[in-house]
């Protein structure tokens, strides 16, 4: 009888461990997701098709009539396969740092972003700021994405970037 509620106990134990460790991780990995960059009407990369910077020359502006909700934004596609190819991975579309200027995060800020201002490096988006950050960024792409990737978890939370005014 003892070694069987010994085994019992353990059993509960182990499960509760596993349990407990899938809370924390599920938690963890939603508090660790930064606010998505995003223009005045809620649309990331500004109404760009994300997938199209990888499938086309130049990236296409996406469609009102063909959207999908992530990370809070509401991103739009040239057509319904972008929008399935985005569903069915979106870690693979989506730009560093939630959109934010690549430059401003290795320099330890976030900032808004021009979605012609871009590069892909090793399968990933990287947007800035504007053509002139750009070229700044691209001096040192390595050392930049390092410095990036040092600063992102102490800024990841911070609020996102507010979109460019529009003055009339």
């Amino acid at each position: 009888m003892t070694l069987l509620f010994a085994v019992k106990t353990g059993l509960r134990l182990g499960l509760g461990a596993v349990n407990l460790a899938l809370v924390v991780l599920l938690l963890s990995s939603q508090a660790l997701a930064g606010e998505q960059y995003v223009d005045r009407e809620g649309r990331a990369i500004d109404g760009y098709d994300a997938v199209t910077y990888f499938t086309e020359e130049a990236p296409v502006m996406g469609l009102a009539e063909i959207t999908a909700q992530y990370n809070g934004a509401t991103w739009q596609f040239a057509s319904e396969a972008n929008r399935a190819a985005f569903l069915a991975n979106p870690q693979r579309y989506i730009p560093a740092y939630d959109g934010h200027c690549a430059w401003a995060v290795a320099n330890g800020y976030k900032a808004r972003t021009d979605p012609l201002a871009y590069r892909i490096v090793d399968d990933q988006l990287y947007l800035n700021y504007d053509a002139g950050i750009q070229r700044r960024w691209e001096g040192d792409i390595e050392g930049h994405i390092r410095q990036s990737e040092a600063n992102w978890p102490q800024i990841e939370d911070e609020p996102a970037s507010a979109p460019r005014r529009r003055w009339f």
